[in-house]
């Protein structure tokens, strides 16, 4: 598959996934999808197969510079692992959040704009979480 097949594949993983979490969160399918973090780990294997690839056939990683990291996302490989390493985390964040809301007992409809927020802005999404969180637990 070329790398743009694949980012489009990645993103078709990664978008029913959120669908789920934020409108059937506590459906068992949707529950047991979260519980053995299924669509993480395959996002996790094509972003090691993606990162390995960038790594034999690309430049030395280097992390030490804004510079470096800017150069790292210039090869092809490299931006789509980056990519793919966004869905995968992002997604867990969501998935700790619905576990943490187990027990915090947060309405759906405000658990929804956190999850949107972590699927489209991540720190932003898992802020306001933490922020809900902070009061839900202060009661």
């Amino acid at each position: 598959m070329s790398t743009p097949e694949v980012f489009s594949l990645a993103n078709m993983i990664a978008m029913p996934m959120w669908l789920l979490m934020i409108i059937l969160p506590k459906w068992k399918v949707t529950r047991l999808l979260i519980d053995f973090k299924v669509i993480p780990l395959l996002l996790s294997i094509i972003y090691a197969i993606y990162i390995v690839t960038s790594m034999l056939s690309g430049p030395p990683m280097d992390f030490g510079s804004l510079e470096s990291v800017m150069n790292l996302f210039t090869v092809e490989n490299a931006v789509l692992a980056g990519w793919v390493h966004y869905l995968a985390f992002d997604l867990v964040v969501g998935m700790w959040m619905l576990d943490e809301n187990k027990n915090l007992k947060i309405h759906p409809l405000i658990m929804a704009p956190c999850l949107i927020g972590t699927f489209m802005l991540g720190p932003i999404g898992f802020t306001l979480f933490m922020i809900i969180r902070a009061f839900k637990k202060g009661k």
